[in-house]
């Protein structure tokens, strides 16, 4: 997965590009923008990683897999900041910590 953003997460930072939410979900109800905000929070794709991303899980669990670019994760509502990339795109940098699960499938 290329980088395209401008941005290069250091030390134990990531780059997530949240996914977009649709305006109306599959059961037909219409969210509302604050909701829709909110939703788009959840699920994304990591875009890169700092060196030290997840170094701490890794040293103190051998079964840990480190997360790569392109993998789809689950991001702390809440999480770091929202920022825009030189490609016009939204992105969130946060700490590595804030990825919450990794998505399967």
């Amino acid at each position: 997965m290329t980088n395209t953003s401008g941005v290069r997460p250091l030390d134990n930072r990531v780059l997530v590009k949240p996914d977009n939410v649709e305006t109306v979900t599959k059961g037909g109800i219409i969210l509302v923008d604050t909701e829709k905000e909110q939703m788009a929070q959840v699920r994304g794709t990591l875009i890169a990683a700092g060196v030290n991303a997840w170094a701490e899980a890794a040293a103190t669990s051998p079964e840990f897999v480190t997360p790569s670019p392109g993998t789809r994760v689950l991001i702390a509502k809440y999480g770091g900041i929202v920022i825009d990339g030189e490609d016009g795109e939204k992105y969130r940098i946060m700490n590595d910590l804030d990825i919450t699960a990794v998505l399967e499938g």
